[in-house]
């Protein structure tokens, strides 16, 4: 039995590990966070945007008239040149 291995192999698995302090600092030194005036104003944006609604009222109200009454009438020629354009801008 070779003691020297058993030895070394002890040394790589230490449970006995120093803990490390970090040092501390005596300056009083805080970090400071500023954001920029165009910061705000997205910050701005993105409020107003989240307090809307994500529909329009004004615009879907009428449509939505017109389908309850059954007037509403989509061309097929409209749907079918919008669907062409649609799937040409993804390509």
């Amino acid at each position: 039995m070779r003691i020297e291995a058993y030895t070394q192999v002890q040394k790589v698995y230490d449970t006995k590990k120093t803990a490390k302090t970090q040092p501390k600092s005596s300056s009083g030194v805080s970090d400071k966070l500023q954001i920029s005036s165009i910061g705000k104003d997205i910050q701005t944006a993105k409020q107003a945007l989240a307090a809307g609604g994500d529909i329009r009222e004004d615009v879907t109200a009428p449509i939505k008239e017109r389908m309850k009454d059954g007037t509403y009438a989509v061309s097929a020629d409209s749907f079918a040149d919008k669907l062409l354009k649609q799937y040409e801008e993804m390509r």
